[in-house]
């Protein structure tokens, strides 16, 4: 493995370079510093102020406002204030904005991509990536803008005529999670556009700055006042909990943790409100024994490493078939051996840090429970000095099955692998999980990709391949993963209602 350090003898990742400082300073002035409500920018009603952190450093980037109950109530007036006449714009011209901020956004990639390297962590090349998939969904969405169907049908009786449209569902609350604060934030905010829906959101306190960009692009390319609402904050179950209990707000969706999520599932039942959850995952990484190894082991570091392991659809556990276990737990190690540790903003790393010290404690722990009761360490498991919070690229073999490892969410470069004799107990192992978020599978059998898709109780499989998102395909899950559906054209029916009339056909 390699590791960017400042001395050879100090195995630590390298602080900011200087030309990652002058990005920095470049970008500092073109980020809005504030809340975003009614159209204008302003500061918190009780001056209060969120520290960003550079999670390469441990530095402080710099400070924004942080949002009050009463700047959230203000939010919630500006949507509310804005919702009929937004609903009743023009389906082509919603889809417009989104095609010009669609536009824009490609056009300032590099900028985007910069920017969520510094607060976030992840290496410049996954920062590109995610705006371009990011952007996808208001290309996408600014199609499906003027797609909103209804029908026209007869009643079988033949005295009624049957009249079905769909509406914007209302004024709504985004909760966006600091693991992709672009994508998260377009997955959203290009179906409420398209549907006609005024929004109110809330960032991640650790990557608030992406989303304070973005809101000024859509300011920008004219949006207009009211629709879109931002209101970071450092409080966010103070300033949350009235929002949902308002009975002007009428949907609320939610990306990050099941245990969250069930949190404000429960705060929504007293106003019944429109829900969907995008939420943990504990993703199966399935290699049966005539899968082409190479190909799984490439497959297994996208599923893995992409973003440091900080993914929901992360694999999690893989399942390897045993006559191929111990070839492909070699080969793993030695590509997590190649990968580059250090600042994301050093074209040349491959692996940035987690995004704070909580989180790379976490994943030590685990890694340390693991190995504490027999499991067999074959290459990293080192949590990095700092400055940073870097945790070093992981395999184990011989996993405990009761191990946290293979329960619990790790959310880091860990790849704790088991294995299975024959397909049933694959599947059987593979679905047992509380998750139902993604699964992965790597099989050179056609009858065993059906089989084994239909088997796997995931909202998302993917087959031979390490990356499933698509801006084109429904996102979401089953079981404690959420309900609901982001992207693809299910994506922008979250966001509208159905609404039937009837008309005596006789009159």
């Amino acid at each position: 493995m390699t590791l960017r350090t400042a001395d050879k003898d100090v195995p630590e990742p390298v602080d900011e370079s200087s030309s990652a400082s002058a990005r920095w300073r470049q970008l500092l002035p073109r980020v809005p510093h504030g809340l975003y409500i009614d159209g204008s920018w302003r500061g918190s009603s009780d001056g209060s102020t969120i520290a960003v952190e550079n999670p390469a450093t441990g530095q402080m980037l710099t400070e924004i406002a942080s949002a009050t109950v009463q700047d959230g109530h203000d939010a919630l007036t500006a949507a509310t204030a804005a919702a009929a006449d937004w609903a009743r714009t023009a389906p082509r011209e919603r889809g417009e904005l989104l095609r010009r901020a669609f536009e824009l956004l490609t056009e300032r990639a590099d900028y985007f991509a910069t920017l969520i390297t510094l607060e976030m962590g992840k290496p410049l090349a996954q920062s590109r990536a995610e705006v371009a998939y990011g952007a996808e969904f208001f290309r996408w969405y600014a199609e499906e803008s003027v797609r909103i169907d209804g029908r026209w049908a007869v009643a079988p009786d033949g005295q009624t005529r049957l009249l079905t449209m769909r509406q914007p569902v209302g004024p709504t609350l985004m909760i966006t999670p600091w693991n992709f604060p672009l994508a998260m934030g377009t997955r959203k905010i290009g179906p409420a556009i398209a549907a006609g829906c005024t929004m109110v959101i809330k960032p991640a306190s650790q990557t608030p700055l992406t989303m304070l960009a973005l809101t000024a692009l859509l300011d920008e390319v004219g949006v207009p006042a009211g629709v879109m609402n931002v209101i970071p904050t450092k409080t966010s179950g103070t300033v949350m909990a009235p929002l949902i209990t308002d009975p002007r707000l009428r949907k609320l969706t939610f990306t990050g943790s099941t245990a969250v999520g069930q949190d404000l599932i429960r705060q929504s039942a007293d106003q019944v409100l429109r829900v969907s959850m995008e939420l943990g995952g504990n993703a199966p990484f399935l290699v049966f024994e005539d899968a082409d190894l190479e190909s799984a082991v490439e497959g297994a570091m996208l599923a893995k490493m992409r973003n440091m392991g900080e993914a929901c659809t992360a694999a999690n556990r893989f399942l390897v078939h045993e006559s191929v276990a111990d070839t492909f737990a070699q080969l793993l190690a030695a590509r997590m051996d190649e990968e580059v540790l250090g600042s994301g903003v050093d074209d040349s790393v491959t692996v940035g840090p987690l995004i704070d010290n909580k989180q790379r404690h976490k994943v030590a722990e685990l890694v340390d429970d693991a190995t504490r009761h027999g499991a067999d360490l074959v290459t990293g498991g080192c949590t990095m000095p700092g400055p940073g919070y870097f945790y070093t690229p992981t395999v184990l073999t011989n996993v405990p099955p009761a191990s946290g490892l293979l329960r619990e969410e790790i959310f880091g470069p860990v790849a704790p692998i088991i294995t299975f004799s024959d397909d049933r107990e694959a599947i059987a192992s593979a679905n047992d999980t509380e998750y139902g978020l993604a699964a992965y599978a790597f099989t050179s059998s056609l009858s065993r990709m059906i089989t084994v898709s239909e088997a796997l109780n995931f909202g998302m499989i993917g087959i031979n391949q390490g990356i499933i998102s698509n801006a084109a395909a429904p996102f979401g899950g089953m079981k404690h993963s959420g309900y609901g559906r982001e992207g693809g054209p299910e994506g922008i029916h979250e966001y509208l209602d159905t609404k039937y009339v009837g008309i005596n056909g006789q009159a």
